[in-house]
């Protein structure tokens, strides 16, 4: 899920910043038709997300072993606030709080960030969108992405990294997956963790491809995992750990 705001960080900005994505302004990109759907997607779903999805890491040792790999070079850099963005129920964001990390999480859907609340009350979650980031300059020492950026249309990932790069500190850490594929769209529409009529869209993207827009942004990955589907996955994974220009 595309995500953005607040979070245990050293303060907010005031405004959203003055973002063009292809002529169109940023308060109608973040409350679009396509964010609508994405937003009301999640919220139809937050509860049987979070009891299908919330424990997954436990079976993902090469999931855990990234993160931790992220959490290390954070606080190997001096630490600070990491922002989890698409942090649906907030489960990421609690593992990488337990590796020692200051995390926060942020969700463009209300409903996942009231899971989120509700499963891990020691942390702060708020609802925001990736494209317009209530944070300050320059604020974060890392941020996670884990499978956010699936449901940004092609043309926004720059503005969505330019936003990212904003946010970051000098030589901050990046740790993003999503699933692979030569720039597909996904549509779905009908049943979805039980319930009905739920529709989302979602690409798949080759991780050559990522690394290009981030660096574009600023943000070089230098490192680069792609794992086959396990049992219950249709496609091949990518892992890009990546670190803003210090």
């Amino acid at each position: 899920m595309p995500s953005a705001a607040g979070g245990s960080h050293p303060g907010r900005r005031a405004a959203a910043p003055d973002l063009d994505i292809a002529g169109v302004s940023v308060a109608e990109v973040t409350d679009d038709a396509h964010t609508r759907m994405v937003r009301d997607a999640y919220d139809t779903v937050a509860t049987a997300y979070a009891d299908r999805f919330g424990g997954e890491l436990a079976a993902k040792p090469i999931d855990r072993g990234l993160l931790a790999a992220f959490a290390d070079l954070v606080l190997a850099d001096g630490g600070g606030p990491v922002a989890d963005l698409g942090c649906g129920p907030g489960h990421v964001g609690a593992h990488l709080r337990s590796l020692g990390l200051d995390v926060f999480g942020v969700d463009l859907s209300p409903g996942m960030v009231a899971v989120a609340r509700e499963r891990h009350p020691g942390m702060r979650f708020d609802v925001g969108s990736m494209l317009a980031l209530d944070l300050p300059d320059a604020g974060l020492a890392g941020a996670c992405a884990f499978y956010s950026i699936i449901h940004l249309p092609t043309d926004r990932l720059p503005a969505a990294f330019g936003e990212l790069d904003r946010v970051l500190r000098p030589g901050a850490r990046v740790i993003l997956a999503f699933q692979v594929g030569d720039d597909e769209e996904l549509r779905r529409r009908g049943e979805w963790l039980g319930h009905e009529d739920v529709e989302l869209r979602a690409w798949r993207r080759r991780p050559e491809h990522v690394a290009a827009l981030l660096a574009d942004a600023g943000i070089h990955a230098h490192a680069t995992l792609v794992r086959e589907p396990d049992a219950a996955e249709a496609v091949d994974r990518a892992y890009l750990l990546a670190r803003k220009r210090p």
